[in-house]
Parts: structure tokens; C-alpha cells; sequence
């Protein structure tokens, strides 16, 4: 499944879905317009388990590389991959 990118400019999503239904989601928030809070991450029990979140998050970490965002992860699901990956440290704020 491919994942897509909403966004209004102040909240937006990361997210994967199957004939309308939304089946997961990396939700955020911008605090500013170099600031991102990644407020929740959301998989149906279908996904559960096949690294989701985790291809949800590698869309958002390249969103913000490109755009020169530094990010705060108040989700407990990103906040626990961006605690255990070196190679994100330089995108929190």
C-alpha cells in the first residue's frame, strides 16, 4: 500500500488506506512554520505487526529533511524510534 500526505498547512497526516478506509496514520500539528508535533500514530489491527508506523514515520523523517523541520514527538510510538535511532536525533527540536 502506498502512503500519502494531507496536510491544511497547520495539521496533517501521513497515511496508508484501502478503498476509503483509512487503515493507518501518523497524525501531526505544526507549531510554527519550522516546528512539527507528531501528536499520534494510529494502525488497524490488519497492519499490526509489518513495520507500518515505522514506513509512516521514514515518509514524515524525508517531509521534513526536505523542508528543513525540526520535530517534537509527543506520540509515544514516534517518541520510542526517535529515542532509539542516532540518525534522527538531528530533526528534534
Amino acid at each position: 500500500m502506498e502512503i500519502h500526505h494531507q496536510t491544511d498547512g497547520h495539521r496533517g497526516s501521513f497515511f496508508m488506506d484501502k478503498e476509503g478506509e483509512r487503515l493507518a496514520a501518523m497524525v501531526y500539528v505544526m507549531a510554527g512554520p519550522k516546528k512539527m508535533i507528531i501528536e499520534h500514530t494510529e494502525v488497524d489491527e490488519k497492519l499490526k505487526g509489518q513495520g507500518v508506523g515505522v514506513r509512516l514515520l521514514e515518509h514524515l523523517v524525508d517531509f521534513v529533511r526536505k523542508e528543513n523541520i525540526k520535530v517534537i514527538p509527543l506520540c509515544p510510538f514516534a517518541k520510542a524510534i526517535f529515542r532509539k535511532r542516532e540518525d534522527l536525533q538531528d530533526l528534534l527540536n
